[in-house]
């Protein structure tokens, strides 16, 4: 079996991929951005031409909401066009090509958890970008994972965001004393070390095809942040707010929540419930 690669190492998910690969003693490839740019086709088939991996783990990505609306051909540039790339690339190589996806291709109106086979329809441009990618993805290389996930939060932080929205929060409650946070948007939340141990079983479980993998159950953001400050103890007056109190030029999804239905089929269980984990992260010593 050859290498693993990891294309966006330095992110939240991909350094915790890194982490758990290095844990179990797998022969991996970390590319960061300034390694190895996807969108530098012709760099991209060098490299992983040189390195001939069995499998490349594509955790990059535009994920800026509200940019991604501003700058539409970049976010398709990076979360369409180079994932079609990287599916031609991974079929010359005969590399199974794992990417990640998210809750964002979902327009939210279903009103319960979306499962595998729930049809997709974004609302943004975000979205509208990672559905390209998926279907490139699909349509010309079966050798493939896609996993979807929702509210990301992990060591790393977010480098496009500033942080991610533990981080945030804390920060904001540390110097303020109080947040504003809406209500009427629901979501998965996730921790990023959770899944990269989820991701990785379902390699090594030979799956194929799409999962949703998301700590279990699901709350607004609103609640996500008490629990937040609940968990670390801290004093911080959260107000509910609508979606109307920030104002943007993206549409978000009122409940893009993930249910892993298909993990089952590869005899493994759902990751635990998002406040268990939350409780463990924010139990570390590296939660700033």
């Amino acid at each position: 079996m050859g290498p693993v690669v990891v294309l966006g190492a330095a992110g939240q998910l991909g350094s915790d991929l890194c982490r758990l690969l290095l844990e179990r003693g797998v022969r991996h490839f970390p590319l960061a951005r300034r390694d190895l740019d996807i969108c530098r086709h012709g760099d991209v088939a060098r490299v992983l031409g040189e390195l001939r991996p069995s499998i490349v783990v594509n955790c990059a990505s535009f994920h800026h909401v509200e940019r991604c609306e501003e700058e539409p051909e970049r976010a398709f540039a990076v979360n369409a066009l180079a994932v079609r790339h990287l599916a031609l690339i991974c079929r010359e190589l005969e590399a199974l090509l794992v990417h990640i996806s998210t809750d964002y291709v979902f327009d939210g109106e279903k009103g319960s958890p979306y499962v595998e086979a729930d049809p997709v329809s974004p609302l943004n441009a975000y979205g509208i970008s990672k559905v390209a990618g998926e279907l490139f993805l699909r349509a010309l290389w079966p050798e493939h994972i896609i996993v979807r996930t929702s509210g990301l939060y992990g060591r790393r932080g977010s480098s496009v965001k500033g942080g991610n929205f533990v981080h945030t929060m804390l920060r904001l409650g540390r110097e303020q004393g109080e947040v504003w946070v809406v209500t009427d948007q629901a979501l998965s939340p996730t921790w990023t070390a959770d899944l990269a141990s989820g991701l990785w079983a379902v390699v090594e479980a030979g799956g194929r095809g799409t999962y949703h993998i998301v700590n279990g159950g699901w709350c607004s953001w609103y609640e996500f942040a008490c629990a937040i400050f609940r968990f670390k103890g801290m004093a911080v007056e959260v107000h509910p707010v609508t979606s109307d109190h920030f104002p943007g030029k993206a549409r978000r999804p009122r409940f893009s929540a993930l249910e892993s239905s298909r993990l089952g089929e590869l005899g493994l269980c759902p990751l635990r419930p998002w406040q268990e984990a939350l409780r463990h992260y924010l139990s570390g010593q590296d939660v700033p």
